[in-house]
């Protein structure tokens, strides 16, 4: 059966996630009921990442192997006719090798967190970034962010629910960026523990309103313990950015077009 890559674009908001469930719609329901649609059979769809509820997605990535060989280009589009009007988007379909697993195969994942500090609501980014009516220093933020980059355990950033057998992870970037009153944090490691990247966020702001020092953050990172961890950011504000594999995974034993 022919594999094929997809790279998806979503708004997480109307859904309870990425992977298929009971209690809410999910993204990969949405696609492979449009698969089905297209198919007249059933095939599942693996994700790169499980986005949490109202978590967005600029370059999630998954893979399908369907009972016949498609265009890509034919399959983008008729996967995206299928789609409407959901808010999901197929960007571009690959015929990629059977070695080729959209979760275990990436060596890299990239995600962006979106904060906007302003007394006035949001129109545009309604849901779409985390408002903040106090000013943030985001070059303490910054600072602090330092502490994190490298191997740690970082039990303190875990959800309590996360099923990781490990707390152990390489943070390879985290960092921040200002522009007028958008704070960006910027986040990259091979794998993330549930919550993790929220949970980072929510500390920092800690630091970026003074309650915390960097000290703080360090100290509450070597505790190792969730209790020291500030308030979770919400969901709304985190978007899942790229996935990135090695070159020889992605080969393909046949011409692909997006």
């Amino acid at each position: 059966m022919p594999r094929y890559k997809l790279t998806i674009e979503y708004d997480g908001v109307p859904f309870a996630g990425w992977q298929r469930q009971s209690n809410g719609p999910s993204v990969q329901a949405a696609i492979e009921d449009a698969l089905a649609s297209l198919t007249q059979g059933a095939a599942t769809v693996y994700g790169a990442g499980r986005t949490d509820a109202g978590v967005h997605a600029l370059g999630q990535v998954a893979h399908v192997d369907l009972d016949r060989v498609w265009e890509p280009g034919a399959l983008r589009n008729a996967i995206n006719a299928h789609l409407r009007p959901q808010p999901v988007s197929i960007i571009s379909v690959e015929q990629i090798s059977d070695d080729f697993h959209a979760r275990f195969s990436a060596v890299r994942r990239r995600y962006l967190y979106r904060i906007v500090t302003r007394n006035a609501p949001l129109a545009l980014d309604r849901e779409r970034a985390w408002r903040l009516p106090a000013e943030l220093d985001a070059a303490a933020m910054s600072d602090a962010a330092r502490v994190l980059i490298g191997h740690h355990d970082f039990t303190t950033f875990r959800s309590a629910d996360s099923q990781a057998k490990s707390s152990l992870k390489t943070l390879d970037r985290l960092d921040i960026e200002r522009a007028g009153d958008l704070i960006s944090v910027h986040a990259e490691a091979r794998s993330f523990l549930h919550h993790q990247v929220r949970s980072m966020v929510g500390s920092l702001k800690l630091v970026g309103e003074g309650k915390w020092t960097s000290s703080d953050f360090a100290d509450a990172l070597a505790a190792a313990d969730r209790s020291r961890c500030g308030p979770v950011a919400p969901a709304h504000g985190l978007y899942l950015v790229s996935v990135d594999y090695e070159p020889t995974i992605q080969a393909s034993p046949k011409l692909s077009t997006s």
